[in-house]
């Protein structure tokens, strides 16, 4: 079962991953300045993960394949890890697309 799992960055700001079954990475963050934001990124993230029209499949300067998923408003809420292949981030997006909405929270932080 995936999960979110709620962490501070070096500078104290919240950000989380989404991690897959196997307790890989599939998704990050961005910095949170506040828990409750950070927790209604993920509330976005399983609001917009269910449309495939919300991944937007990208390619790094090294030629790694990855995807960002965005809001409505086209903000980034969520940015995968770099896969070897196409079909390897074809396949991060449907689990994401797939299982996210239904995903818990593990909130890792002391306060």
């Amino acid at each position: 079962m995936e999960k979110f799992e709620i962490t501070k960055r070096a500078d104290q700001s919240f950000m989380f991953n989404l991690k897959a079954s196997n307790g890989l990475v599939i998704m990050t963050s961005q910095g949170y300045s506040s828990k409750e934001a950070c927790k209604n990124g993920i509330e976005s993230v399983k609001t917009n993960s269910v449309d495939k029209k919300m991944f937007k499949e990208e390619t790094a300067t090294d030629g790694s394949p990855y995807f960002n998923l965005t809001a409505a408003n086209t903000q980034i809420i969520g940015t995968s890890q770099m896969y070897s292949s196409k079909q390897g981030r074809d396949q991060g997006i449907d689990s994401v697309n797939k299982n996210a909405r239904k995903a818990e929270i593990v909130d890792l932080t002391l306060d």
